[in-house]
């Protein structure tokens, strides 16, 4: 007899499979519990836990009294499960989500350059003004988050910019910040912002890129050394 969660993953590969195949796609309803379960060869219990199990990484959306349907499956909505799974190694691993960060948020900086606006330009001025040595961890953190996300959002790969945006852990931040301000290492971190923002500004997206790698490599360095941290 194949063990339960066996089972489940039958079922998981089976709804994966139809969407894949073109047989449901993105806003389609499920079949009925019942006739799904029987296609499938799989009991109602298993077929249950296949979809819940879908649900929470945001392939399936299920809506009491109505049914269950296949959500939009936007890259922004499918790596939404990422930032939740950093949140839970907190106090560990953060060179290893800048390592990501510094390979590929590079290259999304450069891509994102010729589709800011002044508009844009304005929003990252703004994020900068009030931030100093003084700015508390939290305002520090979620100006990070929002500089960084505004531009990456601005990159025409939606599944590059979506990933980008997992991994804006605020938990993983908040110890970095933490760090720098005790070692009063935040106005470099800030020009740092600010070498990205000119670049970006002259429509230098390969300038930009250059400056993206070398501030997120250097946060990453100085926290290999342990600097600041626990």
């Amino acid at each position: 007899m194949p063990a339960p969660h066996a089972v489940t993953d039958r079922a998981i590969d089976a709804i994966k499979q139809m969407i894949i195949d073109g047989e449901l796609g993105p806003a389609d309803r499920l079949p009925p519990e019942k006739e799904l379960s029987e296609r499938i060869g799989v009991s109602r219990n298993s077929l249950r836990e296949a979809v819940k199990a879908l649900s929470v990484i945001r392939v399936l959306d299920v809506r009491q009294g109505d049914g269950t349907y296949v959500t939009s499956l936007a890259p922004s909505l499918l790596v939404e499960s990422l930032g939740f799974i950093l949140d839970l190694h907190h106090g560990s691993g953060e060179e290893q989500i800048l390592e990501v960060r510094r390979l590929l948020e590079p290259t999304a900086v450069e891509q994102a350059c010729p589709r800011l606006g002044e508009h844009d330009f304005e929003r990252l001025e703004q994020l900068m003004v009030d931030l100093s040595e003084h700015s508390s961890v939290e305002e520090l953190v979620q100006a990070d988050i929002d500089f960084h996300q505004l531009i990456t959002s601005r990159c025409p790969n939606a599944y590059l910019s979506s990933m980008l945006e997992g991994l804006a852990s605020a938990t993983a931040r908040a110890r970095v910040w933490r760090g720098l301000t005790e070692n009063a290492a935040v106005d470099s971190t800030l020009a740092e912002h600010r070498r990205i923002l000119d670049a970006l500004r002259q429509g230098r997206g390969d300038l930009a890129r250059v400056h993206a790698a070398a501030h997120i490599g250097g946060v990453e360095s100085w926290i290999l050394k342990g600097a600041g941290l626990d």
